[in-house]
């Protein structure tokens, strides 16, 4: 019968379950680096393609803020995409194109990236931009003319070095409109080291080129300050800080006198900046749509970075470990019963080496079958040496009894009389016995038992035996009997089937006392045919019921042949009957007798049809 697994402890389920561990980490680990891998080559893609386009955009606003108009754009365009390899459009709010970096006919974008324009942007990144709105770049009168820069220029040059006495490091900058600014280095308060005499006040005076500028950006302010409200359209304001990062920003008007509360103020800051964008629009470019695109000469994207690339090879070097370590502790563990196996195959067949179970999977299951072999081989080859010693037990005594009566008839000790001739006949007649025996269970052995199977009725059979044996049963003392009640075939060779009946009679006869019985008896029972030899012997013992088709055993330890036989009989009975596709089995109580039954394949009448 075969021994029924876990499902848990099958080679294939635990191979599946190896093999998923392994594909689920590979497929983990080459999701997680595609996954990481991507979105950090996207992320720096995304950051250069950012980066670019706010040069880009930065570019063309610093035009915009210090040109009219767009005429002399087309070279800064050309430029500029060729170093970015990007393509670059520029139109009109009404799509009208002013320049592009790619063919003529080349079709823009669905949507720009952009506005340029320099008095309305929120993306130029100096400071004061973001707060007003309009780029910084964008001087318009603003811009001072050299004497007036020259002479700005020496008032920072004294108030740097009167810096410099007190202990502060100071810079020197210059704002878009050329006008130089001093500051402290690292933001110290001069106020903190008494350096406030430094400050007189003639470096953030207004030049005369700002002040004009200033007048006419007041002119322009007071009309939207009188709409705004009465109390500052009559108030008087100053822009007091033109060396400011954002000259003229609007955040210093009405400082020196203030505003009646916040709203006002935040209103005034409004007239500031409409009136700084109408003041400096003739001086800027008109706004303009920027259109980017991937260029004929841009890069190959998502170019995997060198850290990428190492952590590539870095997992799938992890991954392969991971691989190769799983797979060799799956093979040592499905492996190592396998070599016990084979090094116990292959020792000498007289050491009988046992493998030990130490699993309960397929494996654990070939080594308890091994084991089972080996067991079976100790048994067989016990058996093997056994029946040597049987045969030569059995062949000896005849043999001797004939050498030893013709050496004395050969020296003259003994006539050889009839009845010595008649005693060496009787022992060669055991030896032919033992001989044919023997050749028959070596044919059956070899399975070249052959059958010559006829239709055979049951009955006629036991008859034929009973025939055979009625007068060694009369001298003997016992009862031969039959029973054959009702009609049952088979299809069997009669010769073989009389010796195998004949053999348990013979056997049933040796071991039934003087006024006992032994019976013969047929029946059908289903599609079999049942055949028993019934005695009232002494029986078998139950210890001895195994062993009873066994080949050269007898019951009795002393092996006399005058009780025993020959050992072959019953072992003889088995094999006729397994040729015929039958069983033989015995049963019996100690004291009550033994049954003999022969269990074989029916056969109908020979006048039914098939």
């Amino acid at each position: 019968m075969t021994r029924r697994i876990p499902l848990r402890k099958r080679l294939l389920v635990r191979l599946l379950f190896g093999s998923a561990l392994i594909a689920v980490c590979s497929v983990a680990a080459t999701a997680w680096l595609a996954v990481t891998t991507t979105t950090s080559a996207l992320k720096e893609e995304q950051g250069q393609d950012l980066a670019a386009d706010n040069r880009i955009l930065a570019r063309l606003s610093g035009y915009a803020a210090t040109h009219p108009d767009w005429a002399g754009v087309r070279h800064t365009v050309h430029e500029l995409a060729a170093r970015t390899g990007r393509r670059i459009a520029l139109t009109t709010a009404d799509r009208t194109l002013v320049t592009d970096s790619a063919p003529r006919g080349t079709p823009l974008p669905p949507r720009p990236a952009a506005t340029v324009d320099p008095l309305r942007t929120d993306t130029y990144t100096e400071s004061g931009a973001q707060l007003s709105g309009i780029d910084p770049r964008v001087v318009g009168p603003y811009r001072l003319p050299a004497a007036e820069r020259t002479k700005l220029e020496a008032l920072a040059a004294v108030r740097e070095r009167c810096y410099e006495r007190y202990g502060l490091r100071a810079t020197v900058t210059h704002t878009t409109s050329g006008r130089p600014v001093v500051t402290t280095e690292d933001g110290t308060d001069p106020a903190g080291y008494d350096a406030t005499v430094c400050e007189d006040g003639r470096l953030n005076t207004p030049t005369p080129t700002e002040q004009r500028a200033l007048d006419r950006l007041s002119d322009l302010v007071r009309p939207c300050l009188r709409r705004a409200g009465p109390a500052l359209g009559d108030r008087p304001f100053l822009i007091f800080d033109p060396g400011g990062k954002d000259p003229f920003g609007g955040r210093h008007l009405l400082a020196k006198y203030g505003a009646p509360d916040k709203g006002a103020a935040a209103r005034a800051q409004r007239c500031v900046l409409a009136a700084r964008r109408t003041q400096l629009e003739p001086y800027a470019a008109p706004a303009a749509e920027l259109f980017l695109g991937i260029g004929d000469q841009n890069p190959a994207r998502f170019d995997m970075s060198p850290a990428n690339k190492a952590k590539v090879v870095g997992v799938a070097g992890l991954v392969l470990a991971v691989t190769v370590a799983v797979t060799a502790v799956v093979a040592v563990r499905l492996v190592r019963p396998l070599r016990a196996l084979t090094q116990a195959a292959q020792q000498p067949p007289e050491l009988h080496v046992r493998v030990p179970v130490t699993t309960r999977d397929e494996t654990g299951i070939l080594a308890e079958a091994f084991n089972g072999l080996t067991e079976r081989r100790e048994r067989l080859e016990a058996q093997r040496r056994a029946m040597v010693s049987d045969i030569a037990h059995e062949l000896r005594s005849p043999l001797t009894n004939i050498r030893g009566w013709l050496e004395v008839v050969r020296d003259g000790v003994v006539d050889p009389d009839p009845a010595l001739l008649d005693s060496l006949h009787e022992e060669a007649l055991v030896l032919q016995r033992i001989i044919d025996d023997l050749q028959d269970l070596a044919a059956a052995d070899a399975g070249t038992l052959r059958l010559h199977r006829e239709p055979l009725r049951a009955g006629d059979l036991i008859d034929q035996v009973a025939a055979a044996h009625r007068l060694a049963a009369g001298a003997a003392g016992v009862a031969l009997r039959t029973d054959a009640g009702g009609t049952a075939w088979l299809d069997a060779d009669p010769v073989r089937m009389r010796q195998a009946l004949g053999n348990l009679v013979s056997n049933a006869l040796r071991h039934t006392p003087a006024g006992g019985t032994v019976t013969l008896a047929a029946r059908r029972d289903g599609d079999d045919v049942v055949l028993t030899v019934t005695d009232t012997g002494r029986g078998i013992p139950p210890e001895d019921l195994p062993r009873v088709f066994d080949r050269f055993w007898r019951a009795e330890r002393s092996r006399s042949r005058r009780t025993g036989g020959s050992g072959l009989g019953l072992p003889i009975v088995r094999h006729l009957v397994a040729a015929h596709g039958g069983t033989a089995e015995a049963a019996s109580e100690p004291g009550a007798g033994a049954v003999f039954t022969l269990r074989l394949p029916g056969a109908p009448p020979p006048g039914d049809a098939a």
